[in-house]
């Protein structure tokens, strides 16, 4: 049997404007040049440079007297709503709106060359024949951006065999891989960390007998070596505490993530701050990053074609569709400008708040005088959302005479002390680190020990939250900072 009902439900949809906003607020300023630059080509009536159509009364306005009301008034056969919602428009390139995968973006680093560039550079000095060849790009392709290779070889022989139609085996692909691990840096191309500290090994002055020793350390003691049971590795090996002492100093030097030396020692990573804060005669002056106010402006000619077609007959579906195409690019550029200048506003707008709430520490630069806070504070400050706050916070620095902090800096849970005050996670993450720092290094202070420091100067802290602060600090357990 049949039933016909009728239910009614509010959903709530971000506008296409509302997801660029969004997107453009979550980027950096390193990259709003290459966003802008992005748009600028795929946007004809989007142009670099002052806007001309900033003044209310301008009779020769053809954007705001055409493309405005006038315009919209006097075409009443062309379907406005319709090419909004049109299938062009929805193509129209706005990263994250759902109609394009989301990219990853990083930031940019000031090298001349990639990792991958090298290594290709390096390849095309070996002889090798055809097949071997493609099984080194295969293995070149394999290679993730620390500088491994963690997929197995005989998986690597599969997609050879299926999709470069090279039948090998995994005998003839270590071969090729061997020549590949001799490149620089020294360890790329390994499967194991074990792998990558031989390889460097490897590379060193073998005449120095304590180099013969860390290789067989490595090979043969890895496990224990990692686990710092140096004890075992002496009664092993009969050796004294002055030989372990120069193995470990030459193994810890060695790099376990040989890519990351990507680009040579002329590699520099550089952070270009969006907000500057500077101290005037005690008074604070925040300003935002010229690069965050772009000069953008509607195309002039865009704007006249829609003047031509008011003034025509409109009879002609051609230029009925022109115009279609045309005032679809007006707004888009319209929003886009809209966007960045709502970007700029929130950008201060969360800015000069963090400033306020933490205006004791932007003055001194004093650690200690950091106050609890939390996104919430903020949003409800600035009357904003959690979510929007959170995009600003996470890619956003700003430059203060004390040097360069990422706003996630600022943000931190507050720890009550003895005397009820609220204390910054951040202060009781710096006691935490002096505290490991000056411990004994043959016997390293466990959890337990640093939570009854910690409670014997105030703060009360218990030893989950100890073991909490360590590890977001990235220092290990108590038994593996122990040090001969």
């Amino acid at each position: 049997m049949q039933k016909l009902s009728l239910n009614q439900s509010l959903q709530q949809k971000l506008s296409p404007q509302q997801i660029q906003f969004i997107k453009l607020l979550q980027i950096p300023t390193a990259e709003l040049d290459t966003r802008i630059e992005e748009e600028l080509e795929i946007n004809p009536a989007l142009e670099e440079g002052m806007d001309d159509y900033d003044e209310p009364n301008n009779d020769d306005d053809p954007y705001g007297d055409e493309y405005g009301d006038d315009a919209r008034t006097h075409d009443d056969d062309l379907d406005i709503d319709g090419y909004l919602s049109s299938d062009d428009y929805n193509g129209y390139k706005m990263q994250g709106d759902g109609n394009y995968a989301e990219e990853e973006r990083e930031s940019p680093l000031a090298s001349m060359s990639s990792l991958m560039d090298s290594l290709m550079q390096q390849f095309g000095y070996l002889r090798l024949s055809n097949e071997q060849r493609t099984i080194g790009l295969q293995l070149l392709g394999s290679i993730e951006s620390d500088g491994y290779i963690r997929r197995s070889m005989q998986a690597i022989v599969n997609d050879l065999a299926f999709t470069q139609g090279v039948f090998t085996d995994v005998d003839e692909l270590e071969e090729v891989l061997a020549l590949i691990q001799t490149f620089d840096p020294p360890g790329i191309a390994a499967r194991t960390l074990q792998e990558c500290l031989i390889l460097q090994l490897q590379r060193k002055d073998q005449s120095d007998p304590c180099v013969g020793l860390a290789i067989r350390i490595i090979d043969e003691f890895f496990e224990e070596f990692s686990k710092k049971h140096y004890e075992k590795i002496q009664r092993r090996l009969n050796i004294s505490d002055e030989s372990l002492k120069k193995v470990i100093t030459i193994i810890t030097k060695l790099n376990p993530k040989p890519g990351s030396v990507e680009g040579g020692e002329g590699t520099a990573q550089y952070l270009i701050p969006d907000f500057i804060l500077t101290n005037n005669g005690g008074k604070l002056e925040l300003t935002l990053n010229s690069k965050n106010a772009p000069e953008l402006r509607i195309s002039r000619s865009f704007a006249e074609m829609l003047d031509t077609y008011d003034k025509s007959t409109k009879t002609n579906k051609a230029l009925k569709e022109t115009v279609t195409f045309v005032k679809q690019r007006l707004d888009a550029a319209k929003w886009f400008i809209d966007a960045i200048k709502q970007r700029q506003q929130t950008l201060l707008k969360t800015m000069n708040a963090i400033v306020k709430f933490q205006y004791d520490f932007f003055l001194t630069g004093d650690e200690s005088k950091l106050r609890p806070m939390i996104l919430k504070d903020i949003a409800t400050m600035i009357d904003m959302d959690v979510s929007t706050v959170s995009r600003v916070a996470n890619s956003k620095s700003v430059q203060t005479e004390f040097g360069i902090y990422p706003l996630k800096y600022f943000f931190s849970e507050g720890i009550s002390t003895d005397s009820g005050e609220d204390v910054s996670s951040r202060e009781v993450k710096n006691i935490l680190k002096e505290l490991i720092d000056n411990e004994p290094k043959l016997n390293p202070l466990s959890d337990d020990k640093l939570e009854k420091m910690l409670n014997d100067r105030g703060y009360n802290i218990a030893r989950r939250t100890v073991a909490k602060y360590r590890e977001q600090l990235n220092i290990p357990v108590a038994r593996l900072r122990k040090q001969l």
